[in-house]
């Protein structure tokens, strides 16, 4: 298959595109900059322009645009940047899907979209929560309604966190466990939506190639656990206590609505979409996740 990626430059896009073309994919990637390479073609969100040839002859187009939530603090500016990186990249990438007569398009999304419905288990359809990441969720997935009403097999990742020894959120937590100061978040009965990086790209792959596969799909590791469980995983895998507890109070005067909606709240998704097509998950548990992670 030819696949247009964009977002390719990110943690999921780099290895995704790593591992299309070691399945025999031939990959383009949408880039921002001046192109430097034969499978580069440049697109700008902003101004809605995109290089045509870009997605002439592909087979799918996969959208992995998006600042991250979580590198700085949720001011009104940043919020509408978070928004802007996302809706405007989907925009423009439903609307040249349709022109240039691409049969599939892969979309990112989150699991953040059902919000903090507390244990109750949630498939795909499950409704959408409240709040600012809920919404952004929800608007996201509207922007590539235009592509869906004129035939076009869209699909919506709805992805948890990456756990990867390259980064993702284990990026920012192995060197507080490795330091000892590990410990859970608040009460630690939130919970924690995962899915190893390996387990991510192996999904979005079997989105693109398994036709069955349309709307939103969970990508989350088939074993919800806790932030507290999480905890105890991680620092068992590293040999190191975990003994520190980080208080809500603390964590919402540092990070602010962010804390609160992304560390203190977490939905308990099922990939039963996935399941339902027949994807194995090469990581059941956190803890073989957490062990992949940590030993690659």
């Amino acid at each position: 298959m030819r696949v247009a990626v964009a977002g390719s430059s990110g943690l999921i896009g780099t290895a995704l595109v790593a591992a299309l073309r070691a399945d025999g994919h031939e990959v383009v990637r949408l880039v921002r900059r001046i192109p430097a390479a034969r499978d580069e073609f440049r697109w700008d969100p902003e101004t809605g322009s995109i290089d045509r040839r870009a997605l002439r002859g592909a087979d799918a187009v996969v959208n992995l645009c998006g600042a991250s939530i979580d590198e700085h603090r949720w001011t009104g500016e940043y919020k509408q940047h978070l928004r802007d990186s996302r809706i405007d990249s989907t925009d423009v990438l439903a609307d040249a899907v349709v022109k240039s007569g691409v049969s599939t398009l892969v979309n990112s999304s989150g699991v953040h979209y059902y919000g903090n419905p507390g244990d109750r288990v949630l498939d795909e359809t499950g409704s959408p929560g409240d709040g600012f990441l809920a919404q952004l969720c929800v608007d996201w997935e509207a922007s590539t309604e235009p592509a869906a009403e004129a035939g076009t097999r869209v699909v919506l990742l709805r992805s948890g966190g990456v756990l990867s020894r390259r980064g993702g959120i284990l990026g920012k937590l192995k060197p507080l466990f490795v330091l000892g100061l590990g410990g859970r978040l608040g009460s630690g009965r939130q919970y924690l939506p995962w899915i190893s990086l390996e387990d991510e790209v192996a999904a979005i792959i079997f989105a693109i190639t398994e036709t069955s596969v349309r709307g939103p799909i969970n990508l989350v590791g088939p074993a919800p656990v806790t932030n507290a469980q999480f905890t105890r995983a991680y620092a068992k895998v590293l040999d190191r206590p975990a003994k520190f507890v980080v208080p809500e109070f603390a964590l919402n005067a540092v990070f602010g609505e962010f804390a609160r909606e992304g560390i203190l709240a977490g939905p308990r998704a099922i990939p039963a979409a996935l399941e339902k097509a027949g994807f194995k998950f090469q990581h059941n548990t956190i803890g073989e996740a957490l062990e992949w992670a940590a030993n690659r």
